[in-house]
């Protein structure tokens, strides 16, 4: 079992002053940083804020601790290192990809959509169509918000080349069987992008084991700085085109990441691996290669993330006066409970931030699966979503404060 203390020590944001009283419930956004990144940006800030990859020693430890970050998440991933890539934000790698899609396919060729998906993961893929693609959208059941299988078999022929869609919703909360969706995509030839975005601050995932062509997520939400990660694999990234600088075209982790990067950022992605290898070692599995360690970090926090969560699921079955989107069993979603009340989800926020809850509220970018759900996402939900370093006494703060404010 994780220890709830060794895990908040890692985390400055609990040891802040101007912190102190209030609880994070809107992780989901964004994660607080570790220390570890917290203390990589600050020296590299402080003493090797440079042009990297220059023979002058600031130059040269900048180029290798970028050079560091990018190897030790991809040995976490269980993915090379020339097959993960740095960008300012996921939505603007998906955008990347899709332009190069763009120039890879046919017209007439078919992408399928989901309208489970964040913004980020539809809205380039849709676009698509004005070029000639046909787009196909995988539907939610508008009961539960779940992707059922059987609707994907339908939309599957030997026309579709691309699959798109979230390993969890970041309002439904479900976690999608991954890897028989990609085997389901590669059954009649097409590739699949999966959205990790609002899966990976629960445990950043295998990608070998899941078989995904493509998995993007956001640093900023597991522990680190604002960088979107995308890993697409070399049997993808060789057909893809250029999208970057023409020489740079050679290099599968710039040919799809056209902006200069963020030298600072990048080198301080490195601290999230520091942070887990020394989640590892305080629980005795630090022997272990980085994908088996990520496998036993992701486990630990998937145990201790189900504990925390199904009271509060418990909480909001018992009303009557509230719809939680999603399932209900822990087992099976992510610590992201979205709820649509009698109130808009903005005033119901506010009353629990006096309260001392940071709490989220609005669409959150997936209209399109609040709408297919029957609700109005210009209203708001209230979305209350958590880590594995949220403690007890937070998750208990959080039903006290909610059985006043509902």
């Amino acid at each position: 079992m994780l220890d709830e203390q060794f895990i908040r020590s890692q985390f400055p944001a609990f040891s802040e002053a101007s912190l102190e009283g209030y609880a994070l419930f809107e992780n989901a956004g964004g994660s607080y940083p570790c220390q570890q990144v917290v203390d990589r940006l600050n020296r590299f800030y402080r003493q090797r804020k440079v042009q990297p990859y220059y023979g002058f020693a600031a130059s040269r430890i900048a180029g290798e601790e970028m050079d560091e970050a990018r190897s030790r998440l991809a040995a976490y991933l269980g993915v090379s290192a020339d097959e993960l890539s740095f960008g300012p934000s996921t939505t603007q790698n998906t955008y990347v990809l899709s332009q190069a899609f763009k120039e890879m396919l046919r017209p007439g060729d078919a992408i399928i959509v989901t309208n489970q998906d964040h913004e980020a993961n539809s809205g380039p893929w849709r676009r698509l169509a004005n070029a000639g693609f046909e787009i196909r959208e995988w539907q939610v059941d508008p009961s539960s918000g779940h992707l059922a299988l059987d609707a994907l078999d339908a939309l599957l022929d030997d026309q579709v080349r691309l699959v798109c869609f979230p390993h969890c919703s970041n309002v439904v909360g479900e976690i999608n069987p991954v890897a028989e969706i990609v085997a389901k995509a590669h059954a009649v030839g097409a590739f699949c992008c999966v959205d990790g975005v609002s899966y990976a601050p629960h445990g950043l995932p295998n990608i070998t084991s899941l078989d995904a062509d493509i998995y993007l997520f956001s640093t900023y939400k597991t522990y680190g700085p604002h960088q979107g990660a995308m890993v697409v694999r070399r049997n993808l990234v060789d057909q893809l085109p250029n999208q970057g600088h023409e020489f740079n075209g050679g290099d599968p982790t710039k040919r799809l990441t056209p902006a200069g990067p963020d030298h600072a950022q990048i080198a301080a992605c490195a601290g999230i691996a520091d942070y887990f290898d020394d989640l590892a070692k305080f629980h005795g599995f630090d022997g272990l290669r980085a994908s088996e360690k990520g496998e036993r970090v992701h486990a630990l926090f998937r145990q201790r993330e189900q504990q925390l969560l199904q009271p509060l699921l418990n909480y909001f079955s018992s009303r009557n006066d509230v719809r939680l989107l999603g399932p209900a069993d822990a087992e099976g979603r992510a610590p992201t409970v979205s709820v649509v009340l009698k109130e808009p989800g903005e005033t119901v926020a506010a009353r629990l931030n006096s309260e001392g809850i940071m709490a989220g509220d609005g669409d959150f970018y997936a209209g399109r699966v609040i709408r297919a759900m029957g609700e109005d996402p210009n209203r708001g939900i209230l979305r209350l979503s958590f880590v594995h370093y949220t403690s007890e006494a937070e998750i208990e703060q959080l039903l006290s404060a909610l059985d006043r404010q509902l």
